[in-house]
């Protein structure tokens, strides 16, 4: 097995110097906000385009919306269910993601939501046994049922404890989930399934799309739907994701600008932690084990994070002025937690001069101590997962900044 030398010592983290976001390419200095807006954010999105997630095409023109069910008396009367078919291409080649949503009947006109990705089907999410199973490959994990790469009933509600369906469904939001894997299965078949296939690649260039990118571009198609649903506030549509998945849900923030709030839990190395600190996950490490993820330029970087044009922190800034949440968790040192601070405290410029309070917060935090401005942060104890605690500061942090 390749030797990776992952670091946890934080006096052997190498210095480093970030590049700032507040700078041109050709360095001259962002004056304002509209030099920011108009000019150095579409810079940055073309860096990290270019050198990170890859390039991933617009909105396809043969997309189609299909209701296969709405049912008002979902979870013991408290929600309606919809299931509903993102149809995109057309013939053998087809894609079709399966959207699943729930919305409360305790609120007053369109909902605000959340909505992410999930990693095993939207079956996982939630116990109630009408959720339809995905059909697409899932992970062979036997000793929890799965098998073959199919995805059953065992499965139902595995992952509900990450999801607070509960709790949201009670504070008036809904929740939308979609499984990663209908967009894109996560493993490297050289890009010839999932919505990649319904494309023409050119694979010799080393800026077309990842994994990540995919998975972004499919979050944005669910969007597309949301904004044809008369009881969904598209205003007000938080986008969150954890650990690879939170990496998504950060570029997909970034790159559609339609996402009001976006929320990164324990996202790590290409996603809320800084590159070049090569603490934990590094980018070697995860351009090796995950080929597939990012394009194929991100691996010039491979122990050389100190040339990358970009770094998490812009990624982050990309979002402003926006609301986005940071979470990471004391014993995930695999993610970085202090990097993802970095980062975060790294962006604040960008979201003071939109005018906004960015991140109140010169010192990474106690643990269980959130701190909030427009960019909001937490280290919670404990590891690598999504619990009662984060689920609690999101939906306070959504009730601030969405209403």
């Amino acid at each position: 097995m390749e030797d990776f030398n992952i670091n946890y010592d934080e006096s052997q983290v190498p210095h480093y110097t970030l590049p700032d976001p507040l700078t041109f390419e050709d360095g001259r200095p962002v004056v304002d906000a509209a030099a920011w807006t108009t000019a150095r954010r579409p810079e940055l999105v073309a860096l990290f385009e270019q050198t990170v997630y890859g390039r991933a095409p617009a909105r396809p023109e043969m997309l189609v919306f299909e209701v296969i069910e709405e049912a008002d008396d979902a979870l013991e009367g408290h929600a309606t269910r919809k299931q509903v078919a993102i149809r995109l291409g057309d013939g053998p080649q087809a894609a079709v993601l399966d959207l699943l949503i729930y919305l409360p009947h305790a609120r007053s006109g369109p909902a605000p939501l959340f909505v992410g990705l999930n990693f095993m089907g939207n079956h996982t999410v939630t116990a109630d046994p009408a959720v339809r199973l995905p059909s697409s490959w899932v992970r062979n994990i036997p000793d929890r049922g799965i098998e073959d790469h199919q995805a059953t009933p065992a499965m139902r509600g595995s992952a509900s404890s990450r999801w607070a369906l509960t709790e949201i469904l009670a504070r008036g939001y809904g929740l939308a989930t979609l499984y990663c894997g209908d967009i894109d299965p996560d493993f490297d078949d050289g890009f010839r399934n999932g919505v990649h296939a319904l494309y023409e690649r050119d694979d010799t260039a080393g800026d077309a799309w990842g994994t990540l990118s995919a998975w972004a571009w499919g979050l944005s198609r669910a969007l597309d739907y949301f904004e044809t649903d008369p009881a969904i506030d598209t205003a007000r549509v938080a986008v969150l994701g954890h650990s690879r998945l939170g990496k998504t849900a950060l570029w997909a923030g970034a790159s559609d600008p339609r996402f009001a709030l976006v929320i990164s839990n324990d996202s790590g190395c290409g996603g809320a932690a800084l590159s070049r600190r090569r603490f934990g996950e590094t980018v070697r490490r995860i351009n090796t084990v995950f080929p597939h993820w990012f394009c194929t330029n991100f691996k010039a970087y491979n122990d050389n994070e100190a040339a990358l044009p970009v770094d998490q922190h812009e990624l982050l800034a990309l979002i402003a002025p926006r609301p986005l949440y940071v979470a990471s968790a004391a014993e995930d040192l695999w993610a970085d937690p202090r990097g993802e601070f970095l980062a975060a405290h790294a962006a604040d410029p960008v979201y003071r001069l939109l005018g906004t309070p960015g991140l109140p917060a010169d010192t990474w935090p106690e643990v269980d101590r959130p701190v909030w401005g427009s960019i909001g942060y937490h280290v919670r104890a404990g590891g690598h997962d999504v619990t009662a605690f984060d689920w609690a500061q999101y939906l306070a942090f959504a009730d601030r900044h969405l209403g």
